[in-house]
């Protein structure tokens, strides 16, 4: 788990009470390949997670054998059942990759197939040495070399906020990716900002929590209980 020191931020009574009765509750599921947060992260961009993306990973899974492949944190498999130099030996073209997945792009501005941006994402990642989970939880350990990694994936077009949802996708809980839903919220609770200023305010409102929880509230979870109510109200 990376932890840097984080200056905290004035906060609104109303958004904390907001926040407090949210289910803000600790990662319980995740997905068992490095593989499958590639495809999470490149797919989720901008079109329905539980429509599009969640069925994308489980075909890709499916058609290497794989049935389950989320699973609980406390028993994720000590290998990787797709490591990322293997979903390459799969799919070596764009096309190859649509068939299984969808033809959506990364942008109507950009026009780059998703499957196109997550095969390059995975030479990226291949070539930096994280080829499978376990491979990118020791990359989280070293900031410098997750920021080296990173910048390398930010040069692939149609970037966005992907590559720290990437970082989180694969353990870690103190980047956050910031959509609509999260803005909309904050928002709606009386507190209007910017992406960059509602980073700082999630990261305060996690310490909040951690000061009157007997466990550590990440920055990651206050993201995901939001996300997830802000779902539901759709």
């Amino acid at each position: 788990m990376r932890i840097r020191r984080r200056n905290t931020v004035p906060l609104s009574p109303n958004l904390i009470e907001a926040v407090r009765a949210l289910d803000v509750r600790p990662r319980e599921r995740r997905w068992s390949s490095v593989t499958y947060c590639v495809l999470d992260a490149v797919w989720s961009i901008g079109i329905s997670y539980d429509r599009h993306v969640v069925p994308a990973v489980r075909r890709v899974a499916a058609a290497a054998g794989d049935v389950e492949p989320v699973v609980s944190v406390m028993t994720l498999p000590a290998s990787d059942p797709l490591p990322l130099s293997a979903f390459r030996d799969t799919y070596r073209t764009p096309d190859e990759l649509v068939a299984v997945t969808t033809a959506h792009r990364t942008s109507s501005r950009s026009r780059v197939l998703k499957a196109e941006t997550a095969l390059r994402y995975a030479d990226v990642l291949v070539e930096a040495g994280v080829d499978t989970l376990p491979d990118a939880a020791k990359a989280l350990e070293d900031f410098a070399r997750v920021d080296e990694i990173s910048a390398r994936l930010r040069q692939i077009p149609g970037d966005g906020v992907r590559t720290g949802y990437f970082w989180m996708l694969v353990g870690d809980d103190d980047t956050l990716k910031l959509d609509r839903m999260i803005l909309r919220f904050l928002k709606r609770h009386g507190t209007e900002t910017g992406v960059a200023g509602a980073k700082d305010v999630l990261r305060a409102l996690a310490a909040e929590l951690t000061g009157t929880s007997n466990y550590r509230v990440t920055p990651w979870m206050v993201d995901h209980a939001i996300w997830n109510a802000e779902r539901a109200r759709r």
